[in-house]
């Protein structure tokens, strides 16, 4: 782990465990020696995080300089707790403890009164996880090629059990009941696809980037998606 993601995770720590927080549970979270933690400490205060507290005692987070002051409406507070709260449907595991940690910094730059309404929300979402279909790859994968605009070569089965392989630039991902769904430009048949993730055999960069062309595209395919509906209507 660099330096950076580790001093990044420990600041998480920091904003998300209930204050104040032992030595032993932030090197836990981070994954260092105590011997680490306590220079890891040392560093974030000399960069000018606020953090009270000692080896022996426990730590808590009083003023984080990256984050400045911020203020939200009781109901817009509720809806990003709401939101977070949904991300387990996704049923990606890094997608909502990303969105927990995401969740917690905010919350950490929040007025004490907003803060404590942030713990106290009265709108929650207790539905299951979706049983989603298996996936052969890592969805890691995916949502780099798309930040990043970097092409797939990938093999594909469809629902009759043809398989073919082909390039692909991917261009965004999306969330149905059961399944997930990768929207592409098809370089073998040089229009937009919708692939279900689940039937993606193997995908693997291929060093081409098809940068800058994601946003043009994106917005071609809404422009047509749009013109489509309106036809059906």
């Amino acid at each position: 782990m660099s330096r950076t993601d580790r001093l990044m995770r420990l600041m998480d720590a920091l904003r998300r465990l209930p204050a104040p927080v032992t030595a032993a549970r932030l090197a836990e979270e981070t994954a260092v020696s105590r011997r680490q933690l306590y220079r890891d400490i040392a560093t974030l205060r000399a960069g000018g995080a606020l953090i009270d507290g000692e080896a022996g005692v426990g730590y808590r987070l009083t003023e984080d300089p990256a984050l400045p002051p911020q203020s939200f409406s009781r109901l817009e507070i509720e809806a990003l707790v709401l939101a977070v709260g949904e991300l387990r449907q996704t049923g990606d595991a890094a997608l909502e403890g990303a969105g927990r940690a995401a969740l917690a910094r905010i919350i950490a730059t929040l007025p004490d009164q907003q803060a404590q309404q942030a713990l106290h929300t009265v709108l929650r979402s207790f539905r299951p996880p979706p049983v989603l279909e298996a996936f052969h790859i890592d969805t890691a994968l995916l949502r780099r090629a798309c930040w990043e605009e970097l092409a797939l070569d990938m093999r594909y089965c469809d629902a009759n059990g043809q398989t073919t392989e082909r390039e692909v630039w991917p261009l965004g991902l999306s969330y149905s009941e059961h399944k997930l769904m990768l929207l592409v430009w098809c370089c073998l048949r040089q229009d937009w696809r919708v692939f279900y993730v689940s039937r993606i055999e193997t995908a693997s960069l291929n060093g081409h980037s098809f940068r800058p062309r994601r946003v043009p595209l994106l917005r071609d395919y809404a422009a047509q998606y749009r013109r489509n509906a309106g036809a059906v209507g």
